[in-house]
């Protein structure tokens, strides 16, 4: 699938609102539903905030349109996340029915539109999505490695002054 003119537009939109997120302690992962040209709803994750492990941006973005349209069937919308979905919103993506997923950054550890498992694109499934991965792939990188760097450091740190005291 090629890039639409608006896709652009759209990731940054989701990109402005994944930085939001660290503030609030979350993980700077963040969707945006649109309809026709019109945004229907934006999110960042809220699973720490919440402390509920499906409040994923795309599981929140799929509520809110779905109850702004009074409708489960999310057909002619496009998802922009800035990391590809899992699992769990991947097959949320399928069962609403959502035209087109735009995503930023693939993601090797817990992807499935692609990169460990490919949800959208499963033929024994009744619905298929048009997906679309990498967009502003660099942008939506930066803000995750901007985001962990300082958690990985203090890591290292805790495992350095362990080693050092098992010494």
């Amino acid at each position: 699938m090629q890039p639409q003119d608006q896709d652009h537009h759209y990731m940054q939109l989701a990109l402005r609102q994944a930085a939001l997120a660290p503030a609030m302690g979350e993980i700077p992962i963040a969707a945006v539903l649109v309809h026709k040209g019109e945004v229907l709803a934006t999110a960042h994750n809220y699973r720490e905030f919440s402390q509920d492990p499906t409040a994923h941006a795309e599981m929140i973005v799929i509520r809110k349109a779905a109850e702004q349209l009074r409708t489960w069937r999310l057909t002619e919308t496009t998802l922009y996340v800035t990391l590809e979905p899992c699992p769990m919103c991947a097959g949320a993506i399928v069962q609403s029915r959502i035209t087109r997923l735009v995503f930023g950054a693939w993601d090797p550890k817990a992807g499935a539109c692609g990169s460990i498992f490919d949800i959208p694109a499963e033929r024994r499934l009744n619905h298929r999505v048009e997906v679309l991965g990498g967009i502003l792939e660099q942008e939506s990188q930066a803000l995750l490695q901007e985001f962990f760097r300082p958690l990985r450091r203090e890591t290292q740190e805790k495992a350095e002054n362990c080693t050092k005291l098992v010494r």
